[in-house]
């Protein structure tokens, strides 16, 4: 299940009570207060994986809490701090505050880490509320809770290239021919229904990242057939590749198709049109295809040098 949208709810730990406690030793009978400070909650860390692509893994574990600190011991002993958590997030992700509707920090770097949720910290033990005025404190300090926040996931795929085009105008069959991603193929539309990543090797130690994004329909800067969902993944492309199918009826289709794709484009986000962008100009395997291509250069709706006819079948 492919999931990019999703509500988490983060509890830093509790830092541990601080101690009550006094030196119970021989031949000391009126010791002074040994009660250590509690331990430290445990923070709450979000770090940067380009391996993972989803995030399914929070819709079925939403509740995220660290581990709380010890309460402080005799002897002057600090109790025992809770354990940090670092939870990995797709490279991408962009943490919103639900509450402040602030983004928190948006993970575009691989690997990068980030505190997200501050643990409380350990209360003071008697011994170190000892005073010139207050010899024998019988209190000690209480752990402060840790941070609570509701977060939204928000995966935006990071990748090289972006496959752009109507419901089955082959985008999944030529991902699947120029990597190793495979991709549902079926000769209905919408077999695709959430973004596929291949990496495409084209040399030794070279490649390359080409997301097939689902097909866009006209209206889909209104949401229409969930346009926002797969719009939202074109953002972070750097190259766009309109996949145009040349196997439609008649040959303005293919020039009609391409200026809803950029229309849609535009209105969803205005500097989305201004990426560098090529024509994949598909099914040239079918009949009188050649008028249809000719057609399509004639038009003049793209620069006819990064048009390329192909048969992704």
């Amino acid at each position: 299940m492919f999931t990019d949208r999703v509500t988490v709810y983060l509890k830093a730990g509790k830092g541990g009570n601080g101690c009550v406690s006094f030196r119970r030793e021989k031949f000391v009978p009126r010791g002074g207060p040994d009660g250590g400070n509690g331990g430290n909650g445990g923070d709450i860390y979000f770090q940067a994986d380009p391996n993972l692509t989803t995030l399914t893994d929070f819709y079925y574990q939403p509740h995220i809490k660290a581990q709380s600190g010890t309460q402080g011991k005799s002897a002057n002993r600090t109790g025992r701090s809770g354990k940090d958590l670092t939870i990995r997030v797709p490279l991408g992700t962009i943490a919103i505050d639900v509450e402040t509707n602030i983004v928190l920090h948006d993970f575009t770097d691989a690997d990068e880490k980030v505190l997200v949720a501050r643990s409380g910290r350990g209360g003071r033990g008697n011994a170190s509320l000892a005073t010139s005025f207050n010899r024998l404190p019988r209190e000690a300090g209480e752990g402060q809770p840790g941070e609570e926040l509701t977060l939204l996931l928000e995966l935006k795929l990071i990748a090289d290239i972006g496959l752009v085009g109507f419901p089955n105008a082959g985008k999944s069959t030529l991902v699947s021919h120029i990597s190793s991603a495979k991709p549902k193929i079926a000769p209905y539309p919408f077999t695709t229904l959430s973004p596929v990543l291949g990496t495409v090797k084209y040399d030794v130690f070279k490649e390359f990242i080409v997301a097939d994004i689902p097909g866009i329909l006209e209206g889909a800067h209104k949401n229409v057939g969930l346009g926002h969902e797969f719009l939202r993944h074109i953002e972070r492309t750097k190259i766009l590749v309109f996949v145009i199918d040349m196997g439609t009826p008649k040959a303005e289709h293919a020039v009609h198709d391409y200026h809803v794709l950029e229309e849609e484009l535009r209105l969803h986000k205005p500097d989305l049109i201004t990426k560098p962008r090529i024509v994949a100009a598909n099914k040239m395997d079918i009949p009188d295809f050649e008028s249809r291509f000719e057609h399509f250069l004639k038009s003049g709706v793209h620069n006819p040098n990064l048009v390329f006819p192909i048969s992704a079948a």
